[in-house]
């Protein structure tokens, strides 16, 4: 079965960056513990600072849906609703 994937772009409010991003900064060490974490990497957008972007790839499917799951993400996805315009989550699978 192919791996997934996933690039998370989550542009947050202008005076909640710093928050956001010590929200996403959070996950990290869980994240990597969890089974068929295979990568887990925040970035910034050097232009744009709003901009902070997961790089994650995961075994298969199944486990990513388990990691959308655990109390780490659902605690951050309560504390974060209120600061971030938008979030769009791209699922992929490598094809060269």
């Amino acid at each position: 079965m192919a791996k997934l994937t996933i690039v998370a772009k989550t542009v947050a409010k202008t005076d909640s960056v710093e928050s956001v991003k010590s929200e996403m900064l959070k996950l990290i060490a869980p994240t990597r513990e969890e089974e068929g974490c295979i990568e887990y990497f925040l970035h910034q957008d050097n232009e744009d600072p709003t901009i902070l972007i997961f790089y994650e790839t995961w075994e298969n499917y199944a486990c990513f849906e388990r990691h959308m799951s655990t109390q780490h993400f659902k605690n951050y996805v309560n504390t974060v609703g209120s600061m971030i315009k938008e979030k769009v989550v791209y699922k992929m699978t490598r094809v060269g």
